[in-house]
């Protein structure tokens, strides 16, 4: 099936877009906590983010079901208030790739967040073979994501630019590691890039990137988001201002194997259990602690609901 007759419009992805964690109830194997998710996000639509991104590897969507998938979505589109949600979609199959993509042709999204398929490793050919097949089978934007250290596969500049060519592949979650590659791909300038590696925010907007989806800004939001805007303005000064003390931050959330410490962190604001699906471990003490006493500078010219954030 093809869908390149299709005329979209084409979706700016710009600006900070919150990669959600999924909370858990108490216990072993526990089911999704959705009283916790629907709060979570009640209370970030507030903060000046863009969007969201729902079930990518911060959310866990590895180790929660299809129909947990499906559960996470609906609650996140009814508590969005509107604002946009990016779906994503994984996996090593492209039959049952495909046959997602089309069962979220019917969800009211902004997109879809698509890796390589990962453990497969396949050759440049392949991977231009998997991303377009799934852009053409979606009626959403598709953004690549380039994360080569969690799927196994690296995709070239020159792939990358010849599925810029579909009119549906938009932009790019940079996760890749290839700096040159960043920069070529900013150049020309027809995929949105989306800094991915979160302590390449500012060298990415510098650059002239679109913006961010960014696990870390779930904590000091309104911190990130005012530095994007002084990017955006082209104040440069005050963003590397507000960027310094972010860095710690970022450092923090990192330290230990993400959702850990974001979850840690969460924990001790009060708004969600800190539990994972195994294999995945809570956050140790320390660096629990450690990511509880950064503190940074208030944003005087925001009100005070958005500063908390």
């Amino acid at each position: 099936m093809s869908l390149h007759s299709t005329t979209l419009p084409h979706a700016l992805f710009q600006g900070l877009w919150l990669p959600l964690v999924t909370p858990f109830e108490a216990g072993d194997d526990a089911p999704v906590d959705h009283g916790a998710l629907r709060a979570l996000v009640q209370h970030y639509n507030g903060t000046g983010i863009a969007g969201y991104v729902a079930c990518g590897s911060t959310a866990e969507a590895a180790a929660l079901s299809e129909a947990e998938q499906d559960a996470v979505l609906a609650t996140l589109l009814d508590a969005a208030r509107g604002l946009p949600v990016v779906m994503g979609v994984s996996d090593c199959h492209l039959g049952q790739a495909l046959a997602r993509v089309q069962a979220l042709n019917a969800r009211p999204l902004a997109g879809i967040l698509v890796p390589a398929p990962h453990y497969i490793r396949p050759s440049q050919a392949g991977l231009l073979q998997w991303f377009t097949a799934i852009a053409d089978h979606s009626v959403h934007p598709v953004i690549l994501y380039d994360i080569p250290y969690r799927t196994g596969a690296v995709l070239d500049l020159a792939t990358l630019r010849a599925l810029a060519s579909h009119p549906r592949i938009v932009a790019i979650k940079d996760c890749g590691g290839d700096a040159a590659k960043t920069q070529a791909l900013i150049a020309d300038g027809r995929l949105q890039l989306l800094a991915g590696e979160d302590a390449q925010i500012l060298a990415t907007l510098a650059q002239g990137g679109a913006g961010a989806i960014a696990a870390s800004a779930h904590a000091h939001t309104s911190h990130f988001v005012e530095m994007m805007q002084c990017m955006a303005r082209g104040d440069l000064p005050a963003a590397r201002a507000l960027w310094q003390p972010l860095l710690s931050h970022i450092a923090a959330c990192f330290a230990e194997p993400n959702p850990a410490p974001i979850k840690a962190w969460l924990a001790g604001q009060g708004r969600m259990r800190a539990g994972l699906r195994a294999p995945m471990q809570p956050a140790s003490a320390a660096l629990a602690q450690r990511l509880a006493q950064i503190q940074l500078p208030p944003l005087l010219s925001m009100d005070t609901e958005r500063i908390s954030a």
